[in-house]
């Protein structure tokens, strides 16, 4: 038997300071959104989201978005590229025409999404998108598509994401450089909010943390909408580093440390536990860790000693970073945790007594077609680049005068009906 028909393959690549991520999905004819491939592979040439090699991180974006094409068993030229780094900020705009009392047409909803890029003020900053979030009738939010109705003013709240303009230009180089095209920049927070909160927490209102490898970004939802962002050059790399330091041991004996024997949270039976530093195979090598035994054991208890120590400093910057956005009161009651240092067991109930406020741990969608080894906070980044895709956002920067929708490659009137028509028939 066949499987369903695909209408359109999405292209994702996110690029993490600890590895680099890529999935190929596709949306069938009935609309279902079915993960064809992915892959990842450790990180080159990135540190806190940010390209420090060029040719080393060129190679890891071609050699993830290859594996991800092998098990597809199909190939993309065109990338949504996912970034955490590169000094993320989130702005909300708000636009007004006045439409006196008639009823609402598409041109009305144009005329007002035009007039909006006329409230972006990206002092000089990079704009990834500007994008309608919901629309107001008279003052009355909550309006998700104000066609056909009656209203003396139509307005529309914006989302626009901003970024520093040489950080994404360098990300975007080292994608090209891997011959593919770069249909968009996503900030990770929107990415993650797509692949992680359901439409009721982001109305209520949520705060989404993304425990990145060397940066974590707080977000703030609420009535429907990315409020504000804060980013900490801080993340689960800075633990292990901690780790490292602490028993003067090399950082992948560190790493494997945490991910199989870190816990955020301490027992009674820690201080029976001995863990071996060095894995199974593992030559020593190299002078004995600090505070190990003959056998080249730590105590557990020392061990979960340095990650609470350490994550208890990432918590304040977190909880810093909460009531600076204005996450207080009855809006500030859920915190969502995701990222790949939010693997670590026992991270929810930690952040749950430091944060004095209900946490969970966010996870992408089963979508149809998904690994299980993917199906981990620290994929939901790159789940969410193909979400928002399938989404089919709009880009108030892409639309053309009122009845014609700007194409994305800028052309327009008569030259672009050109372009079309020999695209549609030759």
């Amino acid at each position: 038997m066949t499987g369903p028909r695909i209408d359109r393959v999405i292209g994702a690549v996110n690029l993490g300071s600890f590895r680099v991520s890529a999935m190929l999905a596709g949306i069938t004819e009935t609309g279902e959104l079915i993960v064809l491939g992915s892959a990842h592979r450790a990180a080159q040439g990135l540190k806190r989201g940010f390209v420090t090699d060029m040719t080393a991180a060129t190679y890891a974006v071609r050699d993830a978005i290859e594996r991800a094409e092998k098990i597809a068993q199909t190939s993309v030229d065109t990338v949504l590229i996912g970034t955490a780094g590169a000094g993320l900020a989130s702005q909300v705009a708000h636009v007004e025409i006045d439409v006196s009392g008639r009823r609402i047409e598409q041109d009305d909803i144009d005329h007002l999404l035009l007039a909006g890029r006329d409230v972006i003020q990206p002092d000089g900053r990079l704009v990834l998108h500007a994008q309608p979030t919901h629309y107001t009738l008279d003052g009355a939010h909550g309006v998700a598509n104000p066609r056909g109705l009656h209203a003396e003013r139509l307005g529309v709240d914006i989302h626009i994401m901003l970024a520093d303009g040489a950080p994404v230009r360098n990300l975007t180089e080292a994608v090209q450089n891997a011959h593919l095209k770069v249909e968009a920049v996503v900030g990770s927070p929107v990415a993650a909010g797509h692949a992680c909160l359901n439409a009721e927490e982001r109305d209520l209102g949520v705060a989404l943390v993304e425990f990145g490898g060397d940066v974590t970004n707080v977000a703030v939802y609420a009535g429907g909408m990315l409020l504000g962002l804060a980013s900490i050059p801080l993340g689960s790399g800075d633990i292990t580093d901690a780790i490292a330091s602490a028993f003067g041991i090399r950082r992948f004996q560190a790493e494997r440390l945490k991910c199989v024997n870190g816990s955020a949270l301490a027992s009674p039976s820690d201080h029976r536990e001995m863990i071996p530093v060095h894995g199974p195979g593992e030559e020593p090598s190299g002078p004995p860790a600090r505070h190990a035994d003959d056998a080249g054991r730590i105590p557990r208890a020392e061990l979960v000693s340095v990650i609470t120590g350490q994550l208890g400093r990432i918590m304040e910057e977190i909880n810093r970073a909460l009531k600076g956005l204005g996450f207080t009161g009855q809006r500030g009651q859920q915190v969502v945790f995701t990222g790949g240092g939010a693997e670590l067991v026992g991270l929810a109930d930690f952040a749950q007594s430091a944060l004095g406020k209900p946490v969970r741990i966010g996870r992408p969608p089963q979508l149809r077609g998904l690994p299980e080894t993917h199906a981990k906070p620290g994929f939901a980044t790159l789940v969410g680049l193909v979400l928002h895709a399938a989404s089919e956002p709009v880009d108030i920067r892409k639309i053309g005068p009122p009845g014609q929708a700007a194409d994305s490659n800028g052309w327009s009137g008569l030259v672009g009906r050109i372009y079309h028509a020999i695209l549609e028939y030759f």
